[in-house]
């Protein structure tokens, strides 16, 4: 087939492109390099059935000409990360938001299956045992930027599901809960890839509020197996699933985990989320996922546990 990969050059994009180009697609991977980069890709730049395009989702005309030369789009590209929210809201409303209501409709327009990750952050501060996919959104006020990227996220899903069920168009939402694996910058906020550079380097791991709040993380390569699983399935379509790990964590715990992992001495500062992030900010205390309905469809069970996870991290970031 040929796929369409937008966000292509980012950490999940690029490891997609590897698992598709492995099973014998075709692949155009646009991407702007906002958060992307060129070294996430390198390996696959000579390749001649690889095509890398320069762009935004937000320019509709690059978007028509790619959408019209693919068979399916995993539409990845986004504006991600909580330090990159706070930071730029309105950039990455418009991306969120924006982008892609114009990938959709040139999907529409050419007949294009579309998978479209979303994210846990869609349920806000619901910290329910496990949240289900027809749980419900707890969020803050909508003056907090914080919560503008649930909100974004949260529209894409309503275009995506309405395209499928309004004008027939093919599409699969899948909610990410912390994939992380080699490749992943801790630029953003991403806190795997941010614990284990200050291990590495020896600096103190800052932890942020009380390092109680607890988190499930997910190998990128078992992601990648359950969006090419979930794009390929004939009743998959219209519907969300959770795609997460199963061992909750606290940040505090996994801080001491990441100092193990690298055999290091660093120690662990705290900080609190106003000077982290901005004033009035507020975090999820709990997010663990329910993904029996994958398991149920797909058979999705994480196969890499948290350890060999940090093991492969520490690898790739000494590299």
């Amino acid at each position: 087939m040929r796929v369409l990969i937008t966000g292509g050059a980012g950490f999940i994009g690029s490891h997609l492109a590897d698992a598709l180009l492995a099973r014998g697609d075709t692949v155009i991977l646009l991407d702007n390099l906002s958060t992307g980069s060129l070294e996430n890709i390198e390996h696959l730049r000579q390749r001649d059935d690889v095509e890398f395009v320069l762009g935004s989702i937000l320019n509709a005309d690059l978007v028509d000409d790619v959408m019209a030369r693919s068979d399916l789009c995993f539409h990845l590209a986004a504006a991600v990360g909580v330090e990159l929210i706070v930071d730029k809201p309105l950039e990455s409303l418009a991306t969120n938001i924006r982008g892609s209501e114009i990938v959709f409709e040139k999907a529409h327009k050419h007949g294009t299956k579309v998978l479209v990750t979303s994210t846990s952050e869609i349920y806000g501060k619901n910290t329910s045992d496990k949240l289900g996919e027809e749980d419900d959104r707890i969020l803050g006020s909508p003056l907090k930027s914080r919560w503008s990227y649930s909100e974004a996220k949260a529209i894409e899903e309503i275009l995506a599901y309405t395209y499928w069920r309004q004008k027939g168009l093919p599409t699969v939402i899948v909610r990410l809960f912390n994939t992380v694996g080699p490749r992943q910058t801790g630029h953003y906020g991403m806190v795997i890839p941010r614990f284990v550079s200050q291990a590495i380097k020896g600096e103190p791991i800052t932890v942020y509020g009380d390092g109680q709040q607890t988190r499930c993380f997910c190998y990128v390569g078992d992601v990648v197996e359950a969006l090419l699983k979930l794009v390929d399935h004939p009743e998959a379509s219209g519907r969300a699933y959770n795609i997460g790990g199963v061992e909750e964590i606290s940040m505090e715990d996994l801080a001491q985990r990441v100092i193990s992992a690298a055999g290091s001495s660093s120690k662990i500062r705290y900080v609190p989320y106003d000077e982290a992030y901005e004033e009035g900010f507020e975090d999820m205390q709990r997010r663990v996922p329910d993904t029996t309905r994958a398991r149920e469809l797909i058979g999705f069970t994480p196969q890499v546990g948290l350890d060999e996870i940090l093991r492969m991290v520490v690898e790739d970031q000494r590299r």
